[in-house]
């Protein structure tokens, strides 16, 4: 995401939490890459903007990822 390149404070928390959110036995199915389950993004799109198919606000993303950072500072 354009909004996480410009946020080098970001970098490793963002990989952190992409790391913690990974599917289960990603490296089993297609496309054999750690990310996140299809069904769980959406559910956390439905969540927050009350649309399954919405995309991401960039400034909520940020806004996430301090909050993550803070948080585990603590």
């Amino acid at each position: 995401m354009a909004a996480i390149a410009t946020r080098r404070d970001l970098w490793v928390t963002a990989l952190a939490v992409g790391w913690r959110l990974r599917r289960r036995r990603w490296w089993i199915r297609f496309p054999f890459l750690p990310v996140p389950d299809s069904g769980y993004l959406r559910l956390r799109a439905l969540t927050a903007y009350g649309d399954p198919d919405a995309p991401p606000v960039p400034a909520d993303v940020i806004a996430w990822l301090e909050w993550c950072r803070d948080d585990a500072s603590r």
